[in-house]
């Protein structure tokens, strides 16, 4: 819990995240450990399950083992020893048997991904529905299109919510890859498995499949000490489809804006000192959390140029920086899912924006028109000509051309139909919304 960061608080992902989480995250990697050693015969009958039944985060205190951690550099070290202590004697020999404090950090982090994402995705999907409704309903509302801010040609609602939605998706697809491949990790001292060897197994392989099942994650191809790919894949998974969702948040925020008004949140928030307003909130909240996304990602991929087994400080940077990076992207989608579910939309104001250059909108348009009687040199001369008496007259850019001949049975109020030039954009909304 915190107050400076909203975004979060509430969201599933700061559950799945919170301190207590990651403690049980630790202790499930210390549990299954015993487990997988068990069903290879490297234990004796029972340690697995006497481990797993103490295994619970609320018979430790967090606060004391984060305390205890700056001795060792990390909480694993205290944590074995409170584990070791709470098991029956008989099964002491056997808590954290063969692993390093690396193996349980790094395979804690990842249940706690998988948990965080298992919650995330569903949400994803969730946006993506209420996009592909967006998208049809709008298929063929016409709006401004802008670039550089200033308005370019027309386009439709339904196109822009159907690029949100492509987003949407394309955060989704990397989200579930990244979610199918998070690994355990399992290598003793210096990646070499050498104590499971030590300890008896025939095959110390085989006791990274068995940790990988108990856990129901992936058993990677090597250990992962200092080879940092499934940290990597996750950080970029989740900075993409911050800044993904952050798209759809930053065009809500500009045509939420009081003079533009083509759009508003359902429920927007009150501020302190202004009784009248009502702010775009939702979407503030994902266009900061996709601000804040990449510089905790970068800390992630600056770790992969990680030093010897195990590297001093790379490693260690990781874990607060990804359990932020976790809590940022699922709050992020929460509150996407909320803004896109409860989005209003004023065709009416979209309508009336497009009329605000009198037809200039279409000049590309009237360009190619006018090039195929005119000539290319001509028409250009001719419209810029017109366009600027538009500006200065204040009128429709139809009223103001000049009478030619070759323009004589040209129609020109229909030219200049904003809503007449959209190109394909149902056919877009259509081609775009076929994706699943």
């Amino acid at each position: 819990m915190t107050l400076f960061d909203p975004g979060s608080e509430d969201a599933p992902s700061e559950h799945t995240t919170s301190e207590e989480a990651f403690l049980q995250a630790l202790l499930d990697a210390e549990a299954g450990l015993t487990r997988a050693q068990e069903r290879l015969g490297l234990t004796p009958a029972g340690a697995g399950d006497a481990v797993t039944r103490v295994a619970l985060a609320s018979s430790f205190d967090v606060r004391d083992l984060a305390r205890r951690a700056r001795a060792g550099g990390n909480p694993v070290i205290p944590l074995v020893a409170d584990l070791t202590a709470a098991v029956p004697a008989r099964y002491a020999p056997y808590v954290h048997r063969g692993a390093t404090s690396q193996d349980v950090v790094d395979t804690a982090l990842m249940l706690v991904a998988a948990r965080t994402l298992d919650l995330v995705l569903p949400e994803v999907d969730a946006i993506g529905a209420s996009l592909a409704r967006l998208a049809v309903e709008h298929r063929d509302t016409p709006m401004a299109g802008r670039t550089l801010t200033q308005h370019a040609v027309p386009t439709t609602f339904g196109l822009k919510a159907a690029g949100w939605r492509s987003l949407a998706l394309d955060a989704r697809d990397r989200l579930r890859t990244v979610r199918a491949a998070l690994p355990v990790q399992l290598g003793g001292a210096a990646g070499t498995l050498a104590s499971f060897e030590a300890y008896g197994a025939h095959d110390p392989v085989e006791a990274v499949t068995a940790y990988a099942a108990e856990l129901g994650l992936a058993a990677p191809g090597l250990p992962w000490h200092v080879l940092r790919t499934p940290v990597a894949d996750l950080a970029g998974a989740l900075a993409f489809s911050t800044g993904a969702l952050g798209k759809a948040a930053a065009d809500v925020l500009t045509l939420c804006r009081t003079e533009i008004a083509e759009l508003r949140e359902a429920a927007g928030g009150g501020s302190s000192a202004m009784p009248h307003k009502a702010n775009p909130v939702r979407a503030t909240l994902v266009a900061a959390a996709a601000r804040r996304a990449p510089g905790l990602a970068a800390t992630l991929y600056g770790s992969l140029a990680a030093e010897d087994e195990r590297p001093a400080g790379a490693w260690h940077a990781e874990w607060a920086s990804l359990r932020e990076l976790l809590r940022v992207a699922g709050g992020a989608v929460r509150d996407t899912a909320e803004l896109v579910d409860g989005l209003v939309v004023h065709p009416d104001a979209m309508r009336a924006h497009l009329d605000l250059t009198g037809g200039a909108i279409v000049a590309e348009r009237l360009s190619v028109v006018l090039a195929g009687r005119l000539g290319r040199g001509p028409a250009r001369e001719l419209l810029a000509a017109a366009a600027r008496r538009a500006r200065e007259e204040r009128a429709p850019l139809a009223s103001v051309l000049p009478e030619v001949p070759e323009l004589a049975e040209v129609d020109m109020a229909g030219l200049t139909d904003p809503a007449r030039y959209v190109g394909a954009a149902g056919a877009l909304v259509d081609r775009a919304l076929g994706r699943r």
